[in-house]
C-alpha cells in the first residue's frame, strides 16, 4: 500500500489498538435505540478527551470507536466557506465535486478541498447544510443542520467506527456517524439528521448543468496541498484502512457500490446496465469522473465515472434521491445481513 502523510499519522495513533479491536464483529446499523447506560462505557481516551459528551446515552458499543490519529478538529472543518463563480475556478473537468442545487442556487464542493477538511458548515438559499466527505469510506453525504429546533454545526472528532468519520456537534458534543447521520452517543443519541439529496459528479457535468453556479474557493487560512491526494492508491488496496470488522464474501472490500434506499448495487453492474431501473429508482452512469483516492494528483485519478440516482415521483417526474458511492466493506459493516446486487456468482 502507498499511504501518505495523513494516513501515517493515523497509523501511529492506532497501531497499538488494532489487536484489541480486531475481534469485534460488525453489527446492523440499527443505531437509533438507546442502550442501558450501564452498557455505555467509552474507551478511556474518549472519556478523558470528551468530558462534555454524555456517554451514558449511546446506541452502539462504544468500544467500536477507535482513534483515527488526529484529535478533535485535527482535520479542521470549514466554517466560513467562500465561493467564486465558475469562470474564476481552476479545476480540471474530470475532478469530482459534491454538488447541491436548491431554490435556483447551485454550489459545487471539490473533493480536492473536502479530502483535507471532511466537513463544510454552510448554507444554500437559506438552507443550513453540512457537506461531508469521509475518504476512508468514500462517502459524501449532505445533511440539514436544523435538528429538533436547534441549528447545529459540526466538527471532526478524530475518531472512527468501521473506518467511517465520526462527527460531533458543537452545541451538545453529541457524536454522529457520518455514514447515515445518526447520533450514536451524547445528549442527542438516538436521533437522526435529515439527508439532503446531492450528487457526486465530475466538475464538467456540474458546470454543464449549472453554468451560473458557484464553486468552493480554495481556503487561504490553511496550509494544505489542495489538489493532491493524501491517500494515494487507497481505493485499489486489498483491505480497508483502520477497519476492524469483517468484510463481505465474493467481492473485493474496496469495490465501489452504489447505495440508495435500502439496497446496494455494484458500480460495475450499474455501469454495464445503465440506464438501470430498480423499483422506483433510475440509475445512470457516465464516464469522465476521476477517483479522488487513486493517484498523487486527484485530477489524474483513474476514471470511475459519475452515477446519478433519481426517484419517480407521484406525478411521474424524476427527482434526485439521496445516494452514496461507497465501498463494499462499508455497506457490509452497517448492513451485514443484506446482500449486494450485481455480484458475479
Amino acid at each position: 500500500m502507498r499511504f501518505m502523510p495523513l494516513i501515517r499519522l493515523r497509523i501511529m495513533a492506532v497501531v497499538m489498538m488494532t489487536a484489541l479491536f480486531s475481534s469485534y464483529d460488525t453489527m446492523a446499523f440499527a443505531d437509533t435505540a438507546l442502550r442501558d447506560k450501564n452498557e455505555c462505557v467509552p474507551p478511556s481516551y474518549l472519556a478523558h478527551n470528551w468530558p462534555e459528551t454524555d456517554f451514558e446515552k449511546c446506541t452502539i458499543d462504544l468500544g467500536e470507536i477507535i482513534s483515527g490519529g488526529p484529535g478533535k478538529d485535527g482535520i479542521p472543518p470549514l466554517d466560513t466557506p467562500q465561493f467564486i463563480p465558475l469562470s474564476d475556478a481552476s479545476i480540471a473537468d474530470q475532478e469530482p465535486v459534491i454538488s447541491l442545487h436548491h431554490k435556483g442556487v447551485a454550489k459545487a464542493y471539490p473533493l480536492s478541498i473536502l479530502i483535507w477538511h471532511e466537513i463544510v458548515n454552510d448554507a444554500i438559499a437559506g438552507l443550513p447544510v453540512a457537506v461531508t466527505y469521509c475518504p476512508l469510506c468514500n462517502t459524501s453525504v449532505v445533511f440539514d443542520r436544523r435538528h429538533h429546533g436547534q441549528l447545529l454545526d459540526f466538527g471532526t472528532t478524530g475518531s472512527l467506527r468501521y473506518s467511517d468519520l465520526i462527527m460531533y456537534d458543537r452545541q451538545t458534543s453529541s457524536f454522529w456517524q457520518q455514514y447515515a447521520g445518526t447520533a450514536i452517543a451524547g445528549e442527542l443519541a438516538g436521533t437522526k439528521l435529515t439527508i439532503i439529496p446531492s450528487r457526486l459528479e465530475s466538475y464538467s457535468l456540474f458546470k454543464d448543468r449549472h453554468p451560473k453556479g458557484q464553486i468552493l474557493a480554495i481556503p487561504t487560512n490553511f496550509q494544505r496541498r489542495y489538489g493532491a491526494n493524501p491517500y494515494v492508491g487507497y481505493d485499489s488496496s486489498s483491505f480497508p484502512f483502520l477497519f476492524t470488522g469483517t468484510v463481505p464474501d465474493h467481492i473485493p472490500p474496496l469495490e465501489r457500490v452504489v447505495v440508495f434506499g435500502d439496497v446496494a448495487i455494484t458500480l460495475s453492474y450499474v455501469k454495464q446496465n445503465a440506464p438501470l431501473t430498480y423499483q422506483d429508482f433510475r440509475l445512470d452512469w457516465q464516464a469522465g469522473q476521476a477517483s479522488a483516492l487513486d493517484s498523487v494528483h486527484i485530477a489524474s485519478g483513474r476514471d470511475v465515472g459519475t452515477v446519478t440516482v433519481r426517484q419517480t415521483q407521484p406525478h411521474g417526474t424524476l427527482q434526485d434521491a439521496p445516494y452514496k458511492v461507497t465501498f463494499a466493506f462499508v455497506w457490509h459493516a452497517f448492513n451485514p445481513d443484506q446482500p449486494i446486487i450485481g455480484l458475479i456468482p
